[in-house]
């Protein structure tokens, strides 16, 4: 599993806007200064990032990815944050001690069932929080529509379950099957829609997302999508989209505020 640093500081605008403010602030509140927080699939530390921009940045931050390029970007961004890089499949190797909240962005649709079962029972035992953004929920709506976006967006969602490293991935499942897992372990969870909402001054990262969108309904089968994604660039200047993703917060029950 990894990610382009280019595409993730282009995706980056969209995320801070679409990350559910309200959930942030919980999850914010959950830590106090000098706290360690461990960052799963760190990419280029967006998330320490988001915190910073709350208030929170006396923390002590963990990072952890599989791409040595990527953590040495977030070390030279954060040189304060430590570094590691991990297998992030081995949920046992995780390196969970003295850590207050685990967060991720973008990973859970990466991931199987099982990994997040795993998971959810290996935080359950720590009797840790996990904060987990942005995780595509498989709805995507474009303004003006065009006859093959239904078709494309299917084949789309089916790619997504293809194995990321972990196992068949959850994809645009991801949200849901992860709040019912850590239901299942002990935890109180809270879902929100979290969704990117693109207009004409996002025509760099739209079409970027277009061309992904059309490769991988190609590779499902999509015959139709190359000449989808033609008729889709010559609308950039005009065109809106709505991609969906949730934010979760899952906490153990009975934990206090601050952890």
């Amino acid at each position: 599993m990894g990610f382009d640093v280019d595409w993730l500081t282009l995706r980056e605008p969209a995320d801070a806007r679409a990350r559910d403010a309200a959930l942030l602030t919980r999850a914010v509140q959950r830590v106090v200064p000098g706290a360690t927080l461990l960052d799963l699939g760190c990419g280029t530390g967006a998330t320490l990032r988001a915190f910073a921009a709350q208030g929170a940045s006396s923390l002590n931050w963990r990072f952890l990815d599989n791409d040595p390029a990527l953590l040495a970007q977030a070390a030279a961004m954060h040189p304060q944050a430590t570094t590691h890089v991990v297998d992030l499949a081995d949920i046992d190797a995780l390196p969970l001690d003295g850590v207050q909240l685990v967060t991720a962005s973008a990973l859970l649709d990466l991931v199987s069932e099982d990994w997040v079962a795993r998971f959810a029972a290996r935080l359950a035992r720590a009797r840790l929080p996990f904060y987990a953004v942005l995780s595509y929920d498989g709805r995507m709506h474009w303004d003006p529509a065009e006859p093959l976006d239904a078709e494309v967006t299917a084949a789309f969602n089916a790619h997504q379950h293809g194995d990321k490293g972990f196992g068949p991935a959850l994809g645009p499942d991801a949200g849901e099957t992860a709040a019912g897992l850590f239901r299942d372990h002990g935890f109180e969870v809270t879902l929100k829609q979290s969704p990117w909402r693109l207009g004409p001054g996002d025509a760099a990262l739209h079409e970027a997302l277009l061309a992904g969108i059309a490769d991988a309904a190609t590779e499902a089968g999509c015959e139709a999508a190359a000449g989808w994604l033609t008729r889709r660039r010559g609308d950039l200047a005009s065109l809106r989209a709505e991609i969906g993703h949730v934010d979760l917060l899952a906490v153990p029950r009975g934990l206090s505020p601050s952890g």
